[in-house]
């Protein structure tokens, strides 16, 4: 049994780490406990632009780099481990993971959510080099480029529109005949001239050696199949917010994001949330960043009250 720590932060994504920085400063014992390598989500893109203070840009790697030893720097550990369920141990908590269990006064959960994929063959190897999922994040790398954008609901469809801002053209590729994004929406995408939608397709195949160069696709109503040459691949079908641990035990939204009040805490008292894992961030760095700042503040509130 390792603990009991002050804060345990579950998660070593922007919100983690920056919650990890906090609760250092703070003075408290903190364990940050990550199941894969630190930076979460950030490290699938190649390039950094829009994080305040970096106005030339910088790589995942090394941003989350700087923030792994600043948390560092802080006091706080930062081991590999992965939790698979959370329970009350007396006034504390109780972490089981797959190399040991931990003890904790107050818990962060900061594991952010996973893009969800198509699962295709070369999908995850073209992540970064062409390959996409996040239009906000990367679409300015396209300008002037043809690119695809796979899906049809509201985040597809703003996706669609902010790749028109960048791209010389946009292809919308939807299973279905019809989209289910808001109708202010599909307006603004029908009147923009660079985009285009093929209805009741799919993609099949994503090809390219370095970079994504073109996409195998079959339209779904007559069975035919088409070459298209693209420069990138935008994929909008949903993220899947990583909360199996905590199902049953902490109030989830309909989407499988933990509910947070203005306090970052979720339904059961010390128990906090941050970044695309709660109900209260947009899915950027820099509000995941806030709400682990936000998180960690709480939960020395919650600590001090004890």
């Amino acid at each position: 049994m390792d603990g009991p720590w002050d804060v345990v932060i579950i998660g070593a994504g922007p919100a983690g780490l920056a919650a990890a920085i906090y609760a250092g400063r703070a003075r408290r014992s903190t364990l940050v406990l990550e199941k894969g390598l630190p930076g979460g989500q950030i490290l699938l893109t190649d390039w950094v632009e829009n994080f305040p203070g970096f106005p030339e840009g910088v790589t995942p790697f090394e941003l989350m780099q700087d923030f792994r030893k600043h948390a560092e720097k802080f006091g706080a550990r930062i081991e590999t481990d992965e939790i698979a369920g959370l329970s009350r141990s007396g006034e504390d908590w109780l972490l089981k993971g797959s190399k040991g269990d931990y003890t904790a006064r107050a818990v962060i959960i900061a594991t952010g959510s996973a893009y969800r994929r198509l699962g295709l063959e070369n999908e995850a190897r073209l992540t970064g080099r062409g390959v996409s999922y996040c239009a906000t994040c990367d679409g300015a790398f396209f300008a002037d480029r043809h690119v695809a954008m796979v899906g049809g609901g509201d985040n597809a469809l703003k996706e669609a529109l902010v790749l028109a801002k960048y791209c010389r053209k946009v292809t919308v590729i939807h299973r279905r005949d019809r989209f289910r994004g808001e109708k202010i929406y599909q307006e603004r995408l029908f009147a923009s001239p660079k985009i285009e939608v093929l209805w009741e397709t799919v993609v099949e195949a994503v090809n390219g050696d370095d970079k994504v160069e073109s996409l195998e696709i079959r339209n779904l109503k007559d069975g035919t199949a088409a070459h298209l040459p693209v420069d990138g691949l935008f994929i909008s079908i949903g993220t899947a917010p990583q909360t199996d641990f905590v199902r049953g035990f902490l109030d989830l939204n309909e989407w499988g994001q933990v509910k947070v009040d203005l306090d970052m805490e979720s339904s059961v008292p010390g128990i906090f949330a941050a970044g695309d894992v709660s109900d209260a961030c947009p899915k950027q760095i820099a509000t995941a960043v806030g709400t682990g700042v936000h998180a960690a503040l709480s939960a020395e509130e919650f600590l001090s009250r004890r």
